[in-house]
């Protein structure tokens, strides 16, 4: 696997650049997309699982997150993440697979999981469990009376997550999701061309480094907060989700559901509370 060029989170190419009716040949750099075949092992038993298209980078973290989200495995688990070298996986495509090996002998029942043969990077999984579905494996978070995060903490967390997002300033064309303190501080920023997948690596790193679960902290999600990202976070146990843009309709009954608080529309120094607004000092 030495000899295989491993994709990095950004692709260079030529382009015309147009300015004012003149035109230039320029470089320029993209953000990269690629696929990643998740795949489980138990003892001598291994299957896919799902492939994502993603941003290399952090791909274990993504893989741990993924599966932790959906149910399939706990922090307990988790024995191992390797990129695969199985004998059906072409030399080109190792980095573009992962393979989990879990504690046991047996693979976990993995209900519903078909719906995630192939995840798009940019609308998540297409088709979302039933919230009475959801329950059968979440429940709701606790009211933490001690924990209020001012309005000034959450003013100041899309400019931390901004200063963070290192590919985008090359490319433009990345989304990021970080976690915070409820002091506001920044803990880890992950990036991917997909909202979901840069959730999934934010839980894959609280998760691998013993983190689980997030009871106390924020996270913060470029662009809108969905169902998908809702569903991520109530599985890591956070209790406070923002997004610079607008929930959808799904998030918000799911983080009503669960008693999350929703924060959207936090820019400039104002935002707006859909779901369990008690966390907010306002």
């Amino acid at each position: 696997m030495d000899s295989v060029t491993r994709p990095g989170p950004t692709t260079r190419t030529r382009i015309r650049q147009v300015t004012a009716g003149t035109a230039r040949e320029r470089r320029d750099d993209l953000a990269t997309e690629e696929p990643l075949e998740i795949r489980i092992q138990a003892g001598e038993t291994r299957r896919t699982v799902a492939i994502t298209m993603r941003t290399p980078g952090h791909d274990f973290e993504l893989a741990a997150g993924f599966l932790h989200g959906e149910g399939v495995i706990a922090p307990g688990d988790l024995s191992s993440i390797a990129y695969c070298t199985d004998d059906d996986v072409p030399p080109e495509a190792r980095y573009n697979t992962v393979t989990v090996r879990l504690r046991g002998g047996r693979l976990p029942d993995l209900p519903g999981l078909d719906r995630h043969f192939m995840t798009s990077s940019a609308c998540g999984v297409c088709g979302t469990a039933s919230l009475d579905a959801l329950h059968g494996r979440c429940s709701p978070l606790p009211a933490q009376e001690d924990l209020r995060v001012s309005p000034e903490v959450l003013y100041g967390l899309p400019h931390r997550l901004r200063e963070g997002q290192g590919v985008f300033g090359k490319t433009g064309g990345l989304h990021a999701a970080g976690l915070f303190t409820a002091e506001g501080a920044l803990l880890a920023i992950r990036e991917d061309v997909g909202r979901h997948n840069a959730v999934d690596k934010l839980v894959g790193w609280a998760m691998m480094n013993g983190r689980l679960p997030l009871a106390r902290h924020i996270l913060m999600v470029s662009g809108r907060s969905s169902y998908e990202i809702m569903q991520k976070a109530l599985a890591a146990g956070v209790p406070i989700v923002c997004a610079v843009s607008a929930p959808s309709s799904l998030a918000v009954d799911l983080a009503k559901e669960f008693g999350m608080t929703l924060v959207g529309f936090l820019r400039e120094e104002r935002f707006n509370i859909y779901s369990a607004p008690d966390r907010v000092l306002a």
